[in-house]
């Protein structure tokens, strides 16, 4: 996956604004489980948010961000407050939604 410019990011974060999380990280933290329904939402949307319910640290949720990123070959899009926005294109062209402005 390639690395985004702020500007790109600001779009994805702006088209995410009315989205409704996708996926909740609660006690038990990173888990086969979390990565698999952040695959399956990226799969389906491209564009997710996941909430962190029960981690409030700001690195503890850096660090379970970045996890989430590298375990799901996704795009950390933003991390505003107790949500993390996620982009992956679709792998088929013709499925895509999203138009990322150059």
């Amino acid at each position: 996956m390639k690395e985004l410019k702020g500007s790109q990011r600001k779009y994805l974060r702006g088209l995410a604004h009315d989205i409704k999380p996708s996926a909740f990280v609660g006690q038990k933290g990173f888990t086969d489980a979390l990565v698999r329904e952040v695959n399956e939402a990226l799969d389906a949307c491209e564009l997710i948010k996941v909430k962190f319910v029960d981690y409030k640290e700001k690195k503890v949720k850096t660090a379970l961000a970045q996890e989430i990123e590298t375990a799901t070959s996704s795009i950390l899009a933003g991390l505003i407050g107790h949500v993390a926005i996620y982009y992956r294109e679709h792998r088929e062209t013709e499925k895509r939604v999203i138009r990322i402005p150059k």
